[in-house]
């Protein structure tokens, strides 16, 4: 390859491919998938996961959602519990034509969306996020503050539209039979706490469940509207790590090329360090450590036990795992690696393009631009 370096490299045909699988899968679920994308923000890989041109989708910042709206998408959900300083941008978003819909877990919040309803004369859509797994955030569903903050929105002003939650606990399981019951908890207290809403007399059209593992290891999503994940376009390392892909389901690489070695320290040195890879080292706590990335040569073929085990900012290190007994490739300065990152939406934030690798290699190199920010 002839592009500079450090670059951020998407595999198409693995890409398309991990996108069918599960779109296929939902399908047979009988559930429809609003994808994330917070790991892609490209409009150009967007178009390819959702059902329409004007979507669904889920975003993570309204940055995304200004973006993805410039770009046609009409239905968004943006996912993070909302702050009362961001209601001026959601309510100028929806004067836009944009649906645009929040999350929150909290009376408070309830109260301070009623009150900017009120003022713009507008009926902003929220779901009320409920802590399904200990995770993160979200009402717990035995908790009386759920239809305390529903009955806030609902009669307030606002568009009760229902549940979300994020079953992100199911990242730590490590067996098949974990994340069917990861996924099955999800479902299971999505379910109930909407139907605690209606038994009061509150609506909740909406039941929206997901995560990448538990997507992909459903088994039953009865009672269950919509499905969200986002990693599975490109999943990573630690989505391998769980048993929810293989390496050859990889789609995102970072290529870097060599410019140094220390060899008596079993060391070869490139221009990819933790600014190009970033700092996620999510597989540390799997059976496989794959310290920043797994190193691969110039058409993705995993080199035996070779990692990059320390980064600076704009260094990497590759040497072999611990206890590999694999030999240290011959790698000349100049030589080009691609790197399989920990994380997919971590390293994709650190770059500002994508490099788009095609099936046929002699097609015209395509770039895809992201956005960033917040």
């Amino acid at each position: 390859m002839t592009l500079v370096t450090p670059a951020l490299l998407i595999d198409e045909p693995r890409m398309q491919r991990n996108i069918l699988r599960l779109q296929e899968r939902l399908r047979g679920l009988g559930v429809p998938l609003r994808p994330h994308l917070k790991t892609c923000k490209s409009i150009d890989v967007a178009l390819r996961l959702m059902a329409a041109p004007a979507g669904p989708a889920t975003v993570s910042t309204l940055k995304e959602a200004e973006y993805f709206a410039l770009g046609g998408v009409r239905d968004i959900l943006y996912a993070v519990g909302i702050a009362p300083n961001k209601l001026p941008r959601v309510l100028a978003l929806r004067e836009q034509g944009v649906d645009l819909s929040i999350v929150l877990d909290s009376a408070g919040q309830a109260e301070a969306v009623v009150g900017a309803c009120r003022e713009a004369r507008d009926r902003i859509p929220v779901l009320i996020e409920i802590d399904s797994d200990g995770h993160r955030s979200g009402i717990r569903p035995d908790d009386p503050e759920l239809i305390e903050t529903g009955r806030i929105l609902h009669e307030g002003g606002a568009e009760l539209r229902g549940i979300m939650t994020h079953a992100g606990g199911s990242y730590d399981c490590r067996s098949p039979e974990a994340l069917e019951a990861a996924a099955e908890q999800e479902r299971a207290a999505a379910v109930r706490c909407a139907q605690d809403l209606r038994a009061a007399g509150l609506p909740s059209p909406v039941v929206s469940v997901g995560s990448t593992p538990t997507a992909h290891f459903a088994r039953d999503l009865t009672g269950v509207t919509e499905v969200r994940a986002g990693v599975f376009v490109f999943f990573d390392l630690v989505m391998a790590g769980i048993g929810v892909c293989s390496i050859d389901d990889i789609a995102l690489s970072v290529l870097t090329t060599v410019i140094g070695h220390q060899q008596e320290k079993g060391w070869i040195l490139v221009d990819a360090g933790w600014m190009a890879m970033s700092r996620d080292r999510g597989t540390a706590s799997q059976a496989v450590d794959q310290g920043y990335g797994l190193a691969c040569d110039a058409d993705g073929r995993p080199y035996p036990g070779l990692i990059m085990t320390a980064a600076n900012q704009e260094h990497g290190i590759l040497s072999l795992r611990p206890g590999s007994t694999a030999a240290l490739p011959k790698l000349p300065v100049g030589a080009q690696v691609r790197i399989l990152p920990n994380h997919a939406c971590a390293t994709a934030a650190q770059h500002g393009q994508y490099h788009v690798i095609e099936s046929d290699p002699s097609a015209p190199k395509t770039t895809w631009i992201r956005c960033s920010g917040w």
